[in-house]
């Protein structure tokens, strides 16, 4: 009897502990941010930035998960180096100014162990508005060469970007809504040795 009551409580304790929230770091080298934006009605410019970092809080049993991103607008790519100059500076992302934009959400819908959605806010150009994203893809799988769990997705968003205050080209019908589309991966974070 006694047997069986403390492996009852090994198996409820393992129980918790297999539940518990696991945290995993953002790979900058598989991450990037990308977007696509108005050029006077006539065409659609697209970007990434080229640098970001941050971290993953899941629970798959629970349902639960955290994002936290930072994104160096600094390192803007349109494949452009005197538009990427131009983005980076006073007269649009004033990196130098306002930093990084960051990303900070809660992931939700979970299915089958896997998030569908992110509800978050968008701090950007020293705004911060509520931006939410659709996970077309989420995935985990065992990273093959770090020996460690590794998950992936691909999300999708918008904001219309005058609402940060950034509204150039506004004046000559550029539309201001911005479409997101990002591919992020993340790694379980390593242990550290005590």
């Amino acid at each position: 009897m006694k047997k069986l009551l403390l492996l009852s409580m090994l198996s409820a304790a393992f129980g918790l502990a297999a539940a518990a929230p696991v945290s995993y770091k953002i790979d900058p080298a598989h991450t990037f941010p990308s977007f696509e934006a108005d050029h006077m009605g006539i065409s659609v410019w697209r970007g990434k930035f080229n640098a970001s970092s941050g971290s993953v809080t899941l629970d798959k049993a629970a349902g639960y998960g955290m994002v936290d991103v930072s994104i160096d607008t600094a390192s803007v790519d349109f494949g452009h180096d005197v538009l990427n100059t131009w983005a980076a500076g006073k007269e649009f992302f004033d990196a130098a100014k306002y930093g990084p934009a960051r990303y900070k959400g809660k992931l939700t819908g979970f299915k089958d162990g896997a998030p569908t959605q992110v509800v978050g806010e968008l701090t950007l150009h020293g705004v911060t508005k509520p931006v939410n994203l659709q996970l077309v893809l989420f995935k985990c799988i065992q990273h093959p060469m770090l020996k460690r769990e590794m998950c992936g997705a691909d999300a999708m968003g918008s904001f219309n970007r005058d609402e940060f205050g950034l509204s150039a080209g506004k004046d000559y019908g550029f539309k201001m809504d911005v479409a997101l589309r990002i591919q992020v991966e993340a790694v379980i974070e390593e242990k550290k040795a005590e």
